[in-house]
């Protein structure tokens, strides 16, 4: 009898390992950022005072995908995995056809009313398409770059495709979360060395013949903060007047004065942290700093418990594109970063951002309740392993 139950568990959801930790953080995470938006949008322009309605809506769209995903065996993805990739490719490529120009970029697919970013969900089809090549591949001694060619070539095309649009945020995350995966295999320190010269020589060509103008521009006022605050540097220069506002507990809550005199441009997308922190100042800030590393640090438990390789990636490469999208958000909105129009996982409002970090909490969810239940013919123990 017993038997029998753990069968049908093994093909169903093992309930019994239904990780807590990771739901409730995540829903915390999600409940805050929606009462973040209400203070945020609260005497906002029209249009966007109903903007914390919508992000429940998306997060109740996106709960309920991430327990169909969390449902259906991990290792199904990993059949799928190249055909998901190219479902992603397919999609970046109708950008550039069906695609909706919005502040100079082109990164939207509009279908009636309904509209979707694409790169966004091009980075779970990345990071499954990754786990899926380095699980099948059987090599556990140091890589050569030679080795890293394949997986670099996954993560390159769509970088090149999402940077063509223009997003160079979307494109060097993407970037970033292969590093992090190919950081964890073993890599000889010569390919180590040849990536580092082949990205030195690659960023001034990459300055001189890829990025736009305005990405220059936010790069340069990055580096002399005040040379230009009334125009691109208005916002980065707003941002850290509300967070130095905050002080060490806040002004209160919808009483932060940049927000609300309306100060802060995009305080609803890419600067809801400098609303939270003006807010609710230096704890408030600590509090959601720690469960944001907190959720990073679980996804690294959970990959180091899977009992395949598969899982075990994919599971980094959630929590790396956790880990990113906060840093880069976070580092951007406090001045030691560029702007480069991140956004702050379950904060920030969009759909598409929104599906996609629940989608990649499913993937975790699944990884980590079937940690036990994974045939031994396909285990390749710890991430030491890869």
């Amino acid at each position: 009898m017993r038997d029998r139950r753990d069968q049908a568990r093994f093909f169903g959801i093992p309930r019994d390992n239904f990780d807590w930790t990771l739901f409730l953080t995540a829903a915390v995470l999600a409940v805050v950022g929606v009462i973040n938006l209400y203070s945020a949008t609260s005497v906002s322009k029209a249009g966007l005072s109903e903007i914390y309605i919508q992000q429940v809506y998306w997060l109740v769209l996106g709960g309920i995908l991430g327990a169909v995903v969390t449902v259906i065996d991990y290792r199904h993805y990993e059949r799928l995995g190249y055909v998901l990739y190219g479902v992603g490719i397919v999609l970046l490529l109708l950008v550039f056809i069906l695609g909706k120009d919005i502040r100079g970029s082109s990164r939207w697919i509009q279908i009636g009313s309904f509209g979707f970013q694409p790169s966004e969900f091009m980075k779970l089809f990345t990071i499954i398409a990754l786990a899926k090549y380095l699980h099948d591949d059987p090599k556990t001694e140091a890589r050569s770059v030679k080795d890293l060619l394949i997986p670099a070539g996954l993560a390159a095309i769509p970088m090149l495709l999402i940077l063509k649009q223009p997003d160079l945020g979307t494109a060097l995350i993407l970037g970033l979360i292969f590093v992090t995966i190919c950081l964890l295999t073993k890599i000889r320190w010569q390919s180590l060395i040849a990536i580092a010269v082949t990205a030195g020589i690659a960023a001034p060509l990459l300055w001189a013949y890829v990025l736009k103008d305005y990405q220059k521009q936010r790069i340069l006022v990055f580096m002399n903060p005040e040379a230009n605050i009334l125009g691109s540097g208005w916002h980065a220069h707003h941002a850290r007047i509300a967070i130095g506002a905050g002080g060490i507990s806040g002004q209160g809550f919808m009483r932060g004065t940049q927000n609300q005199f309306l100060f802060l441009p995009d305080q609803h997308s890419d600067f809801p942290f400098a609303v939270f922190a003006e807010d609710w100042g230096f704890l408030g800030c600590l509090v959601l700093v720690s469960l944001y590393g907190f959720l990073v640090l679980w996804s690294i438990r959970i990959a180091a418990t899977a009992k395949d390789r598969f899982g075990a990636v994919l599971a980094i490469g959630v929590g790396s594109l956790i880990f990113w999208h906060a840093f880069f958000n976070l580092g951007m909105v406090i001045g030691i970063l560029p702007v480069v129009g991140v956004t702050l996982p379950l904060f920030s409002a969009g759909g598409s951002s929104v599906l996609t970090v629940m989608i990649g909490i499913g993937l975790l969810m699944n990884v980590s309740m079937r940690r036990f239940y994974v045939s031994p013919s396909r285990t390749t123990g710890l991430l030491q392993s890869m």
